[in-house]
């Protein structure tokens, strides 16, 4: 069980930051298609080194321009998708990201119709399939595929507790426990991924975990 310092420090972590990235990027998500393919979308542009805020404000520019869904996605013209992720300032890597969305998308649609949750299926409940078959789409590796879990464990139980190297990062900044089972001890299952996302931005930015601390322990 965690001691009550480690307590506190969970807490103010979730109090303050723990919004998860697809609510920041107005993603409300369920097991549906549409919201599990704007989450993919958004994993894919966090995994760029680019800053998590840009990365969000992209997706809502895609989200806002019709990219919605794979088939929306597949339909729009590369420029159109430059443009959008011009919008948001994800201009860096524009034009290879574009061309991305797109063949993912086409991949999408041809190999699931479009729903991730086929290749939920495919993957019969195992999360280390899981991260290989949603490492088969353009654009996704190894760190997209975690940022996808760490959000997706909310709706797709079967991944949960799922705290991978970076949230982990984040937890021993905070002086939390480091095991990913250890680390769900400290919330209640509904909360994994808001806590996953706010271990993330400590282990992004130091000021974020000096902020707890001082909150909690303070």
């Amino acid at each position: 069980m965690p001691n009550a310092k480690e307590q506190a420090r969970a807490d103010a972590l979730l109090a303050d930051y723990g919004q998860t990235y697809a609510r920041e990027a107005d993603v409300k998500l369920r097991d549906t298609p549409q919201p599990l393919y704007q989450l993919l979308v958004l994993a894919h542009l966090l995994s760029a080194r680019i800053r998590a805020s840009v990365a969000t404000d992209a997706a809502r520019a895609l989200f806002d321009d019709g990219m919605r869904t794979p088939k929306r996605m597949s339909d729009a013209t590369w420029q159109q998708r430059v443009d959008a992720l011009g919008k948001g300032h994800y201009r860096r890597y524009d034009e290879r990201t574009a061309t991305q969305l797109g063949e993912a998308a086409d991949q999408l649609l041809e190999q699931y119709g479009g729903d991730l949750r086929r290749l939920r299926e495919a993957a019969g409940g195992d999360v280390e399939e899981c991260k290989r078959l949603l490492r088969e789409l353009p654009g996704i590796g190894p760190t997209g595929a975690d940022i996808f879990l760490r959000e997706a464990q909310g709706v797709w139980p079967e991944a949960a507790p799922y705290f991978d190297a970076k949230a982990v990062q984040g937890a021993e900044r905070l002086g939390l426990p480091k095991s990913p089972s250890a680390i769900a001890r400290l919330v209640e299952e509904d909360e994994y991924p808001a806590l996953a996302a706010g271990l993330v931005r400590s282990a992004l930015d130091k000021r974020v975990a000096d902020d707890v601390i001082a909150h909690a322990d303070g």
